[in-house]
């Protein structure tokens, strides 16, 4: 199976181009879980399959590393959009991908030819919290207590097309990234589970974040979960509508604009590319 590893800001990702390899396993949730594997396989946080759009450019399918399936990935949606540029796969700058959670809009920003970054039209974010989805009464859920073993946290639930639960913290290198996100992730509140963000408000502007993310655990970036911290700290009244967001690798620029949509601009990059066996 012919592969690139990609990443953004070390989010890292297998991508496979299903246009050129016809004959991939049956079992793709198996295949993910041996081809993340950090020390038995390539090593990622999950598996990115390219394959050919129905009512777009192309679509995007990915798997995380624990063999479930995710709706969406703001920073492999960049690496697509560059891959499928740089490859010929897409002639041109600005282009519809089919994924999940919808059809996703990346643009390539240029500079002399080459490309600096991309921007992706995240689309609107969903508040209501049955469209998180999550148990308990109709409405946001903004700075709500969510009582998870012996801790409260107040938390703030934003669905990028995947689901989302930000918690504002004094200093997120204090947070036990392990235990708090697990038992986030699994609270019987969120019947698909969800992903966790920690965040530590520095100004108006700007945030830090680490991330829990569903199906994968701690990685080190996370663009719907950067789109949800922004939207979440609007919502509490932290930060303005322009919000850097930054990260173990760098940041990430998000913009939660006057159409509602959230735009997020970032960079993309390929590490390696390889030949993996499929037994």
């Amino acid at each position: 199976m012919l592969f690139t590893k990609v990443h953004g800001l070390g989010n890292d990702f297998v991508l496979v181009n299903v246009n050129e390899e016809k004959n991939l396993p049956a079992d793709l949730a198996g295949l993910a879980v041996k081809v993340c594997h950090r020390h038995f396989g390539v090593g990622a946080d999950g598996l990115v399959l390219i394959k050919p759009g129905k009512e777009a450019d192309m679509a995007m399918q990915i798997i995380n590393s624990d063999g479930s399936e995710a709706e969406m990935c703001g920073n492999a949606i960049r690496c697509v959009a560059k891959y499928a540029y740089e490859r010929g796969i897409v002639r041109k700058t600005k282009m519809a991908v089919e994924t999940g959670a919808g059809i996703i809009v990346p643009e390539l920003v240029m500079e002399n030819d080459a490309i600096k970054a991309v921007r992706v039209d995240m689309g609107t974010p969903s508040l209501e919290r049955e469209q998180i989805p999550m148990t308990g009464p109709a409405g946001r859920v903004v700075n709500e207590p969510l009582a998870v073993g012996g801790d409260v946290f107040n938390i703030t639930t934003v669905s990028m097309g995947n689901p989302h639960c930000v918690i504002f913290v004094p200093e997120v290198d204090a947070v036990p990234l392990g235990n708090w996100g697990t038992g986030v992730e699994t609270h019987p509140v969120f019947p698909r589970k969800t992903n966790v963000e920690f965040v530590q408000v520095l100004n108006d502007k700007e945030v830090r974040m680490r991330v829990w993310e569903r199906g994968a655990g701690p990685t080190m970036a996370c663009g719907t979960g950067a789109c949800a911290t922004a939207v979440a700290a609007v919502l509490n009244g932290y930060t303005g509508r322009n919000v850097r967001v930054h990260l173990y690798a760098g940041a990430l620029d998000i913009e939660w604009a006057a159409d509602n949509h959230l735009y997020m601009t970032g960079p993309a990059e390929q590490v390696f590319v390889g030949d993996y066996p499929i037994e």
